[in-house]
């Protein structure tokens, strides 16, 4: 009977032995059939990382710095975005009134970073797996000769934004002949333009932009003036005639730029409207409105800059040939004696200092010592190309000229049949 009972034990351990080898296996075969750790869950399948985009307006005294915290950026990111800047942009260049173009993941780091430098290029700023790499990038575009070319109504300003362009092609085309012709006094209704510019036509749909302008010529009380783009003896770009003389006198024809009027002209005897009575006026008025810049007319020396009496505000300028100018009147004087200034440079601004009804500017100017009338004035022009390189600019002036005629002579023919320029509504 005990040994029944002993080998009847010795069975049921055996048994235990053997369900305790085989039971863990099954279970993890089990459980390894039905689930999955949570870390290798998110490896295999990662959430998918989503990216948005914001415009952040600058605003004047706005920094990068700022700007970026301002966003939520946090500290860490905002240095390294700057110091990845810096090494290709000027981080003070920031204009108010852009936009920076910020994209964000939803973890809230930055992705990209983009800012309009000017219309053909870009700063772009993306991360990456080294951390934060920022490069320029031309705007990509195509760029065309474009001749504009109509009939001056009113002025020119008004009639070139009546053809769909922009003034500032109006102000060149003043600046190119600005030592033949006074844009405010000389230009009548019905005078001829021609301008032969580059434009860049931008991929992205901006606005085109124009680049250099080729050539113009612009036709003034049955005097035709004409000007085309060469490279002078330097390589310098230049505006020349048709004979290859230098557009580029010593003297510029006004001493402001934008719409003014002569209200008064050189003369030995004006009556004087604060004093009453006759005297010699040695001078040309230009009427134009407080603060309205001033630029010197030619190269040279400032001798005085201060308050004298009558004059009020003055600035006298010494060139060379024995020709002295002198600005009048001015509200501010940028300059002083001792200085040298460039031809177009802003020496002052329109006032109304000393014995002066109105702002305007008087502006006077002395040969070898004696006052003369500035608007009867001829200067001598700077130089004419070489004979050597004649030839090559002969063969660009035709090429410019031709484009200008095909174009002009459609303008003129629209002009003739509805009274109004090409391109005009």
């Amino acid at each position: 009977m005990m040994r029944l009972k002993l080998g009847s034990a010795f069975i049921g351990l055996m048994a235990a032995a053997l369900l305790l080898l085989v039971w863990p296996e099954r279970v993890l075969e089990s459980e390894s059939d039905y689930s999955v750790p949570a870390e290798s869950a998110e490896l295999a399948n990662p959430p998918e990382i989503e990216y948005h985009t914001e415009s952040v307006l600058i605003r004047s005294g706005d920094t990068l710095e700022g700007l970026l915290l301002n966003a939520g950026i946090d500290r860490l990111s905002t240095g390294e975005v700057i110091s990845a800047v810096q090494e290709t942009f000027d981080v003070r260049a920031f204009r108010a009134g852009a936009e920076l173009k910020l994209t964000r993941a939803t973890t809230g780091n930055i992705h990209s970073l983009e800012y309009s430098i000017d219309p053909d290029h870009t700063l772009k700023l993306s991360s990456g797996d080294s951390g934060f790499a920022a490069t320029i990038e031309e705007v990509p575009g195509t760029i065309r000769n474009a001749p504009i070319c109509g009939t001056l109504e009113e002025s020119l300003f008004e009639s070139i934004e009546r053809m769909g362009e922009r003034p500032e092609l109006a102000i060149q085309l003043a600046e190119i002949f600005a030592w033949d012709l006074d844009f405010y006094t000389d230009p009548q209704e019905g005078d001829r333009f021609c301008i032969l510019v580059e434009k860049k036509d931008y991929l992205n749909g901006q606005p085109s932009t124009y680049r250099r302008i080729l050539a113009a010529s612009y036709e003034n009380a049955g005097q035709n003036f004409e000007a085309f783009a060469f490279e002078d003896e330097h390589g310098k770009p230049q505006f020349y005639a048709r004979d290859g003389r230098a557009l580029r006198a010593a003297f510029l024809k006004s001493p402001i730029k934008f719409d003014v009027r002569i209200s008064s002209r050189f003369s030995h005897r004006r009556f004087h409207p604060v004093l009453k009575r006759y005297r010699p006026h040695l001078g040309t008025d230009y009427a134009a409105p407080a603060g309205t810049p001033v630029q010197t007319i030619a190269s040279g020396r400032v001798v005085f800059s201060g308050y004298s009496r009558g004059a009020g505000n003055l600035v006298r300028i010494e060139h060379t040939g024995g020709y002295e100018t002198y600005y009048l009147h001015l509200s501010r004087r940028y300059v002083r004696a001792g200085q040298r200034v460039e031809q177009g440079q802003r020496i002052g601004a329109v006032g109304a200092t000393g014995l002066a009804t109105g702002p305007h500017l008087d502006f006077r100017i002395r040969k070898h010592g004696k006052f003369v009338d500035f608007e009867r004035l001829r200067f001598p022009r700077e130089s004419k190309l070489s004979a050597a390189r004649l030839g090559a600019f002969a063969t660009v002036r035709d090429q410019y000229d031709s484009l200008m005629r095909s174009a002009s002579g459609q303008a003129i023919a629209t002009v003739a049949r509805t009274g109004s320029p090409a391109g005009t509504p």
